[in-house]
């Protein structure tokens, strides 16, 4: 019997045109509508995942026309047959990331019932941020009546003796897709898993689910928090024998192409002078740094224990009094200092938390403040390529 949480599915690819079929993840290049307009032009007239999903740069207070509009494409491309479907399916995943470094995973579709995101949890499966419950209900209007998904879920596992993932880097599989990412994502391979294999796979993550105790955690949800919380909001809300799962990648936090970056805050429409005069009189000391960036100006402020931790409370406090400004959380240095490069912004850059922090930490103290780290760059995020059916 399979007590992992974690299970082969029925997995939809298409049958042509990877290069592009497969877009990124719909929570980056948030504030960079330019990354999605090129993305827009490169899969005109083609059958791709930027038709199925919406990006949060797009997110506004009325979603339905374009909600709409993904559904129909849905149902259009399964009526068209443009997929083959692979029945109890897990696919080997190889992705070649900008750099060069190759990241290893296996996709499959973990059991909802084992996950849960609220605070202090000890389910099997576990949220590592705080879940923003008013950033779900959106979401939720994407997904209810969408008769596909497409996962852009990453969730972790401790694996320091590499059991589970990496015993399948010499291992003969069935190549299913071998392309280039567009937009500089690096390139992508995928093989079929078989069955002797699956369930290798399973009694090692049985082994890592012993060793966690009364109370283990075996799945940390690396990346996805928001969109894996909404997949259990939409299961809770009207549970069916298909949406009870969600398609997910696993990974190793051992993984060497893992790295773990901080996601930098960019404060808009605000009053720089106050805003800093306010950052300069909270945080005074500490050993960690907090740089600011203006249109004009730059300079640092000093903190103790996960900066984070203490950033992002006083972000919260300030937006509070001032609900004319917002925050974005933008992936990169070079992003962060781009989007701070013009009048009435406050761009904000710090040290991150090492990954092997996450494990110990979540046991320990249960979720971190959200968005404290991202699993490499905005480039290096899984792009949408495997689907599968929610309903029938």
């Amino acid at each position: 019997m399979n007590n992992t949480g974690f299970f082969a599915a029925d997995i939809l690819l298409p049958k042509a045109d990877y290069e592009k079929w497969s877009v990124v993840a719909c929570d980056q290049f948030t504030s960079e509508p330019h990354y999605w307009a090129k993305t827009k032009e490169i899969t005109e007239g083609y059958n791709s995942t930027y038709n199925l999903v919406l990006p949060e740069a797009y997110l506004s207070s009325d979603n339905s026309s374009l909600v709409a509009s993904i559904n129909a494409n849905m149902s259009v491309y399964l009526e068209e047959g443009i997929f083959n479907e692979y029945k109890d399916a897990m696919i080997f995943v190889e992705r070649t990331l900008p750099k060069g470094k190759v990241r290893y995973g296996i996709v499959g579709a973990v059991d909802l019932e084992e996950y849960d995101f609220s605070k202090g949890s000890k389910s099997l499966i576990r949220a590592t941020e705080g879940t923003v419950l008013e950033r779900i209900p959106p979401r939720v209007e994407i997904r209810k009546d969408a008769p596909l998904e497409l996962p852009h879920v990453m969730l972790l596992i401790d694996d320091i003796e590499r059991t589970v993932i990496e015993p399948l880097k010499n291992a003969k599989l069935t190549v299913l897709y071998d392309f280039e990412l567009m937009q500089g994502g690096g390139h992508l391979k995928g093989s079929l898993i078989p069955k002797d294999m699956q369930e290798k796979i399973l009694c090692a993550l049985e082994a890592l689910k012993a060793k966690g105790g009364e109370s283990p955690l075996l799945f940390a949800v690396g990346d996805g928090n928001h969109s894996l919380a909404t997949a259990k909001t939409c299961y809770n809300n009207a549970p069916n024998e298909l949406n009870k799962y969600a398609l997910t990648e696993i990974v190793n936090i051992h993984d060497e192409a893992l790295e773990f970056e901080p996601i930098y805050r960019v404060i808009f429409n605000v009053d720089t002078d106050d805003f800093i005069k306010e950052l300069t009189e909270t945080f005074t000391d500490g050993p960690k740094t907090i740089e600011w960036y203006t249109k004009d100006s730059r300079g640092e402020v000093h903190t103790s224990g996960l900066t984070v931790g203490s950033l992002q409370p006083f972000i919260d406090s300030y937006l509070a009094k001032h609900p004319e400004a917002e925050c974005d959380y933008i992936h990169g240095v070079e992003s962060t200092l781009s989007l701070a490069n013009a009048d009435n912004r406050v761009g904000l850059i710090f040290d991150g938390m090492d990954k092997s922090e996450l494990f110990p930490f979540v046991c320990e103290k249960g979720s971190l403040p959200r968005k404290t780290f991202s699993m490499g760059e905005a480039e290096s995020k899984r792009y949408y390529t495997e689907a599968r059916k929610i309903v029938k």
